[in-house]
């Protein structure tokens, strides 16, 4: 049994009972002369007095179902109290994970008013919040066992009962007062799931149609997301995913829990007991997966120059490989194919290094063309009398090209000595 699996029992922390001598449970309510309102004042910062900030709470960790409770210091701001919390209220979270460490914290009212004695006060002391943490445990025992607890570290997610134990722990924290002035606590009801509360894997057992075929290889990455979807409207997570790329519409008023525990359970059955490993792990991390990897790999043979089929091929093998350990390789299709993606675009920078270099040459040799050109031209100009092999011979090219540009060179001086002669005035000798 994984940690995650194992059965959890709601307690009160050691130090916040009679039998401790309430050690831990340090309350410290402010003096009453810190403690009043005046209406009459004009400023609003004038009305209350100091102490009215202070603040006692109740505390659940979900993971381990300890319950405990304290306060906050009066005289810190009161844009400072969420720091001083052991956890997050209920109403800042959603219906999703919970944040770690997993402890909730549902704060307790203190003032009551009425038309003839105003506001008023009610600190409660260490026994009287030992009185409400048992009033609550059986809820806090609903909850610990009903969350869901989903990814390799067991992580709470809500749950449609974990939210309704919820809401009875806050039933039961929300005090009033009789007229003797004494606190009138609500009875504990363990609530029914109302039916607008809908667990994903339930949804998705009723549209199994809606099921998404890549879940069952999918990583922990991609069905987190998958989890997490948001839209700018209408449902989000798993069932607003599904229902959009089929174009169907959900009825409104639903609230929908386990998204994540929901896709992690499809993965499971899916993989029929075996365990869902990473696929880039195994292949990268184990010695069964380095092994498997370099007999299939054919030695000098690249990714890049693999088709799909070859790519499938070897999928299939890793997976073969992977069974024969009782693990299933998520991710493994996307993670070939993301590796030979990689090659390719290593051969696409190779091509551009390999253009430039070319270009690079080519102006280099037009240059050098350009003035291995002109030196024979030159040459040729003396009309020292070498042959046009001689000369081609110096330059590395064939007798025809200085033949041409020899043929070139005499139409270039006869044509200019032609124009010489037509621009010399009459008598010139």
């Amino acid at each position: 049994m994984s940690a995650a699996e194992a059965p959890r029992t709601a307690f009160i922390l050691t130090g916040y009972r009679p039998e401790d001598g309430f050690l831990a449970a340090e309350l410290n309510p402010p003096p009453a002369e810190y403690v009043w309102h005046d209406k009459g004042a004009e400023q609003q910062e004038q009305r209350y007095g100091s102490g009215v900030g202070y603040q006692q709470w109740l505390a659940v960790d979900a993971w381990t179902g300890a319950v405990w409770f304290g306060d906050v210091d009066w005289r810190a701001p009161r844009e400072h109290v969420e720091g001083q919390l052991p956890g997050v209220p209920r109403k800042a979270l959603g219906d999703g994970m919970l944040p770690a460490p997993g402890v909730l914290v549902q704060l307790l009212s203190h003032m009551t008013h009425d038309e003839q004695h105003g506001c008023s006060w009610r600190f409660f002391t260490a026994p009287e919040l030992h009185a409400l943490a048992l009033r609550v445990l059986p809820a806090v025992q609903r909850l610990v066992d009903s969350i869901h607890r989903t990814g390799p570290d067991g992580e709470p997610e809500w749950s449609a009962e974990a939210a309704t134990a919820w809401e009875d722990i806050e039933r039961v924290a929300t005090h009033t007062f009789q007229a003797s002035g004494a606190v009138d606590w609500p009875r504990l009801r363990m609530t029914p799931v109302p039916a607008w509360r809908v667990e994903v894997g339930a949804f998705l057992e009723s549209n199994a149609d809606l099921c998404d075929p890549a879940w069952a290889g999918a990583t922990d990455a991609e069905l987190d997301a998958d989890a997490d979807y948001r839209r700018d409207s209408g449902y989000g997570g798993v069932p607003g995913r599904v229902c959009l790329a089929v174009d169907r519409q959900i009825e409104h008023g639903f609230t929908f829990y386990g998204h994540r525990a929901a896709l992690y359970a499809h993965r499971a059955r899916a993989c029929g007991g075996r365990t869902p490993t990473d696929a880039r792990t195994w292949l990268e991390a184990t010695e069964a997966g380095r092994n498997t990897w370099a007999a299939a790999k054919p030695l000098g043979a690249t990714l890049a120059d693999v088709p799909d089929c070859v790519l499938s091929l070897l999928a299939e093998g890793f997976q073969s490989a992977a069974q024969k350990e009782g693990l299933a390789l998520m991710g493994l299709p996307t993670h070939l194919r993301n590796l030979r993606a990689e090659e390719r675009e290593a051969v696409d920078r190779q091509l551009v290094r390999e253009g430039e270099e070319v270009e690079r040459l080519e102006n280099v040799l037009r240059e050098f063309r350009a003035a291995r050109n002109r030196t024979v031209t030159r040459i040729l100009a003396w009309a020292d009398g070498r042959s046009d092999e001689e000369i081609a011979r110096l330059a590395s090219t064939s007798p025809d090209l200085v033949g041409d540009w020899r043929a070139r060179l005499g139409d270039e001086q006869a044509t200019q000595a032609a124009e010489a002669r037509s621009r010399r005035v009459p008598g010139d000798s």
